[in-house]
């Protein structure tokens, strides 16, 4: 039984579900983070994603996300899709909501600009800026992971419930 000061050795990795439209970049951060320990699942866009949240069995710990998710192709807009076609933050919030306790790490590769444009703050949410050096992308998720698992509140005004310092 551990004493009042150690933490028990999680035995399971974490999940992650890596997104991005750059199929070299999903493949790239799943290499990276498989080596690492992590199970991977990987999603090629937000619609596809949002449908791994709902359908998967096991746990998903964390969402890595790039910001800008065009969608592949013409699509209509429908009210009765549940899964639609949205950007990095718009799924991160979906996904939040589907996965309690669920954790989140944006990326992009022109990270002044992308921010401003979809209205997040710096400092709201742990950040990858594009490109990264593998042993940034491994700290940048431990890091997400060590923090508390809490839901997802972006809401425009203050810091995301799961908030970290600024990495970037």
């Amino acid at each position: 039984m551990p004493g009042p000061q150690e933490i028990p050795q999680r035995t399971v990795p974490a999940t992650i579900l890596v997104v991005d439209d750059e199929p070299a970049i999903t493949k790239l951060c799943a290499t990276i983070l498989q080596q690492a320990g992590f199970k991977i699942l990987h999603a090629d866009g937000s619609s596809d994603a949002l449908k791994i949240c709902t359908e998967h069995e096991g746990p998903i710990d964390l969402l890595l996300t790039d910001l800008i998710l065009p969608p592949p192709g013409f699509q209509l807009a429908s009210s009765s899709n549940p899964f639609p076609h949205v950007h990095g933050l718009d799924l991160a919030i979906r996904a939040a909501a589907i996965r309690k306790g669920l954790h989140v790490i944006l990326m992009s590769g022109n990270p002044e600009k992308d921010l401003a444009s979809h209205g997040i703050k710096r400092g709201t949410l742990p950040f990858l800026a594009k490109p990264f050096e593998q042993a940034r992308l491994i700290h940048l998720v431990q890091d997400v992971l060590a923090q508390p698992a809490s839901s997802l509140d972006v809401s425009g005004h203050g810091k995301a419930a799961n908030d970290v310092d600024w990495f970037g």
